[in-house]
């Protein structure tokens, strides 16, 4: 087999799936560029400033990366990268190695990682673009995905829905996993999935096998004294728990109702199980009303139409929030 100590790795899942720990463990185990950031190219650059294989477009994504926090965190100087974007980038796979090429070369890091969780919409087109790419999913309980999203307000769903927030951010969650895995499977000597609550509750067991798989060493005690970011600072919307206290599995069986649990495990119990989790009833005693019913044959047609319309079309650029998204949205802390 090739050998892949040198491939990019792109950590990918669900938001709120704990990407960010993934990403920053990969980063304190050393070896890696460190980049601080993430890097929104295929779900905000690329929108925003059009195909790349124009001249014109190439100076606008220059125009607005140079004014993020993306940019700030690289370390680079404004001109050490415009050249080779205007001369060598023809698509957000060239930007990436172009960019984070650089960054790695500043710092001696053999490799570099790729931080957006939403790469796992467009896996096939980085593959094309970056093809000795290496995608890292993290699949966490969907339930507790749902409540999360909800709890800081992360997901807008359709106005009428807004009551139902919470369960469309369920079929949100069960929509861009099954398209993470069905999209991974066509690469399958490079796509590896890994639970969020294995990596919380059995570190040493996951980094191992992802040691293997990335061929780089994941040694967990030097992850832990080096201890970048959410390594030793939690991404938590639960702001009121203490250090003691925290603790991000299966919060949803405290922080739901029964009857929001059952609702949920109705929309999302085959995907849930189609991941390993179990559901807590077996019997489906609980009848979906007609507008749960209504959502969960709607969603997963409107989620595919706001990305064909970002993605395939000039109303990408509207379909996007705007520049800012680089500086606040994408941001990392």
């Amino acid at each position: 087999m090739k050998s892949r100590k040198n491939s990019p790795v792109f950590v990918i899942g669900c938001h709120r799936s704990g990407t960010n720990l993934m990403y920053d463990t990969l980063l304190s185990a050393g070896g890696f560029a460190i980049y601080r950031a993430s890097s929104p190219v295929y779900s905000t650059l690329i929108p925003l400033a059009g195909n790349l294989a124009i001249a014109k477009n190439r100076e606008r994504l220059m125009q607005l990366w140079l004014r993020s926090k993306q940019f700030r965190r690289s370390g680079l100087g404004p001109e050490e990268v415009r050249t080779k974007v205007q001369d060598e980038c023809r698509n957000g796979g060239d930007f990436l190695r172009i960019v984070l090429g650089e960054v790695a070369r500043h710092s001696s890091a053999g490799r570099w990682a790729v931080y957006d969780p939403d790469n796992i919409l467009h896996i096939p087109t980085i593959k094309r673009e970056v093809p000795d790419a290496l995608f890292v999913h993290i699949v966490r309980d969907g339930r507790d995905i749902a409540l999360s999203l909800t709890k800081m307000g992360g997901l807008r769903p359709l106005w009428w829905d807004r009551p139902r927030s919470l369960f469309a951010a369920g079929l949100n969650w069960q929509w861009t996993v099954r398209k993470g895995r069905r999209y991974g499977h066509a690469f399958p000597d490079d796509y590896a999935e890994v639970h969020y609550e294995d990596l919380v509750n059995e570190p040493r067991q996951i980094l191992a096998r992802l040691s293997a798989f990335l061929d780089h060493d994941l040694n967990y005690d030097r992850i832990l004294n080096t201890g970048l970011g959410r390594v030793t600072t939690p991404n938590t919307s639960w702001k009121e728990e203490t250090r003691v206290e925290f603790h991000p599995v299966d919060r949803w069986r405290e922080k739901l109702s029964s009857r929001e649990i059952a609702a949920l495990e109705m929309l999302i119990g085959d995907c849930l199980q189609e991941f390993g989790y179990s559901l807590t009833r077996n019997d489906r005693q609980f009848a979906l009303d007609f507008r749960l019913s209504l959502m969960r044959a709607l969603y997963p047609r409107y989620f595919d139409a706001k990305l064909s319309l970002k993605s395939n079309t000039p109303l990408g650029r509207f379909a996007s929030t705007n520049p800012l998204e680089l500086t606040e949205a994408h941001g990392r802390s």
